[in-house]
């Protein structure tokens, strides 16, 4: 069922109140103590004032997070040493790792989910080593990686590799196994050939699946990329996450975690979109 306009545009009014609400509480909830104040001042007036924009523990307040990312998107790429690089050349470092990571898997990921789909005695032997591997955290994977590889950038992509494999070779083997016998035997009376058979009937029917299988994976990848540049540092969003916090720039790792999410957002959202265009497609 579609959404008329009219739908599209309360929701988006609703959003923006529950924006509203959610600075209004954390506005207050950095309010300075009263014991911090000025002699006759209020707190709402100090507030508004700027006094004690931060509370006595140093959280940042709305406003500071604003500025922060005023400060930071300003000039997003300068390069002033491998401590302070802008956050465009760390996003682009993190994006870089996703990418190759991701394709790596898909490169892997679909043929052989392709063919696990095609052959059930195949998708029976392979089963019990993919419900084994499936379930490891991707994180674990790098002490293994860093020892073997003996580079943090190249084991950053591997973990990325790894975790990212596992959706879409499942996804793919499933909607795969699942394109309906009819489809086939159809195929088969007209005597179409494997291949031809395999991207002109099997492949657009098992498209949709497959990309919620990548869909799954890209959303896992941006998740543990983060995670992976915090323990292997050097680069990436990540890495400037756990930096700012190592400076104790509060305001800075907040900024870092709106990115990451707004990053995360607009990547799904591709992922959607293509994912509209194969079922409409059909």
């Amino acid at each position: 069922m579609s959404a008329t306009p009219h739908t599209g545009l309360k929701a988006a009014l609703l959003s923006l109140l529950l924006f509203a609400a959610l600075l209004g509480v954390w506005q207050l909830a950095t309010l300075p103590k009263a014991s911090n104040l000025p002699a006759g001042v209020s707190a709402q007036y100090a507030a508004l004032m700027g006094q004690g924009a931060v509370k006595s523990d140093g959280f940042p307040t709305p406003a500071q997070v604003g500025a922060t990312f005023v400060k930071e998107l300003r000039d997003p790429f300068y390069d002033h040493g491998p401590n302070d690089r802008g956050i465009g050349l760390q996003l682009a470092y993190s994006l870089a790792r996703v990418a190759a990571g991701f394709g790596l898997a898909v490169l892997v990921a679909l043929p052989l989910g392709f063919v696990i789909g095609m052959v059930p005695l195949l998708h029976r032997a392979l089963n019990p080593f993919i419900q084994v591997l499936k379930p490891i955290s991707p994180l674990a994977w790098m002490p293994i990686a860093l020892y073997t590889l003996k580079n943090a950038n190249v084991s950053g992509v591997f973990v990325i590799f790894i975790c990212s494999i596992w959706p879409m070779l499942v996804n793919t083997a499933f909607g795969v196994a699942s394109v309906r016998r009819d489809w086939l035997n159809v195929a088969h009376t007209l005597e179409v050939g494997g291949m031809r058979r395999a991207f002109q009937v099997v492949l657009p029917a098992a498209a949709p699946t497959i990309l919620t299988g990548m869909r799954i994976s890209m959303g896992i990848a941006w998740l543990v990329i983060v995670a992976a540049e915090m323990l292997v540092g050097g680069t990436g969003i990540g890495y400037f996450v756990w930096n700012e916090w190592n400076n104790l720039a509060l305001s800075s790792v907040v900024f870092a975690i709106v990115l990451i999410g707004l990053v995360g957002m607009l990547l799904d959202l591709l992922f959607a979109r293509l994912q509209r265009l194969v079922t409409y497609a059909e």
